[in-house]
């Protein structure tokens, strides 16, 4: 099968297509044909600022057929369609996904569909509740164009939003997030965001969190869930009575599984409906990984950016 590595931590251009032996499943593995892959700002950045031992696998969001299961799995069989994070060799022909980390696709849906939808959905989701919205109150949301954000943009307008304003890095996307449903598309160079709002979800970290909180009304909430970084003074805080808090997916996957599940049925309850819909940037070849990354970095996506092993 093929696999993508590297050797080196840099930009897209250290990632290498190498042949490598089909995996076995271990204990409580699946191991998944790979149709389609979720390509991330965190992998990203990863394969760029190091983290791992090298050489590495890529690793990310995951959907396709079971071809085998390991020793001590429980609820899966072979000839179903899953979706899932694999932290190994994720941009392969072959997958090995712990069934803990795996969920079936419903019939009617792509393994697009699937990449697209569930992780991102389920960190928007996550992060929408965090804020503890209440019915009506207005929503900003930063990265609105990207993978988790477009997903944002409709969630919140889904759960009873009042007002949506995208925030993006150049008017080009104004017309992608607004045919999403926002109200209101503010760039990250303008001098003041609108009217304040009550919760913004901020995607992009860095020195964005500082006018994203300036954009929050009184006793507002920002929810900051971006591997970006960034720091934030604590008298912007307690000046307006605001709150900064942080979201994280991988706490809520290893500490409240039953709540991951209820935000996966109510994702896909969405999809069904139509009142969620994935957008894909684009669909690349497996060999074409090194392309899929230069377009996150450059940001210039709209939507998610999938890889196609088959």
């Amino acid at each position: 099968m093929r696999r993508v590595r590297y050797y080196e931590n840099g930009g897209p251009e250290v990632l290498k297509v190498e042949e490598a032996e089909v995996p076995e499943p271990g204990p409580g593995e699946l191991l998944l044909r790979t149709e389609a892959v979720g390509v991330t700002l965190p992998v990203v950045r990863k394969v760029r600022e190091g983290g791992l031992a090298l050489p590495a696998s890529v690793g990310g969001e995951v959907a396709g057929e079971v071809v085998a299961v390991g020793p001590g799995v429980t609820g899966f069989a072979v000839g179903e369609r899953v979706t899932g994070l694999c932290f190994g060799d994720g941009y392969a022909d072959c997958s090995l996904l712990h069934s803990s980390m795996a969920s079936l696709v419903p019939g009617g849906a792509s393994a697009v569909d699937a990449v697209a939808l569930v992780r991102s959905g389920i960190v928007a989701l996550g992060a929408y509740e965090a804020a503890r919205p209440a019915e009506g109150e207005s929503v900003l949301v930063t990265g609105a164009a990207s993978g988790v954000g477009h997903l944002a943009v409709q969630l919140a307008k889904a759960r009873g939003a009042g007002r949506v304003v995208a925030a993006v890095g150049s008017m080009e996307k104004a017309e992608f997030v607004r045919s999403l449903g926002a109200d209101e598309v503010v760039t990250y160079g303008d001098d003041c965001w609108g009217e304040p709002v009550d919760v913004v979800l901020d995607a992009v970290g860095g020195e964005l969190l500082s006018p994203a909180l300036a954009a929050l009304a009184p006793g507002g909430r920002l929810v900051a869930y971006s591997s970006g970084g960034g720091t934030l003074q604590a008298y912007d805080l307690l000046v307006g009575g605001k709150s900064a808090i942080g979201f994280q997916v991988a706490l809520i996957a290893r500490h409240k599984p039953a709540l991951m599940e209820r935000w996966r049925r109510e994702l896909w309850e969405l999809f069904a409906a139509g009142r969620l819909r994935p957008r894909v940037h684009a669909e690349l070849p497996l060999e074409d990984a090194a392309k899929a990354h230069a377009i996150i970095e450059a940001r210039v996506n709209l939507g998610k950016v999938v890889l196609r092993p088959v």
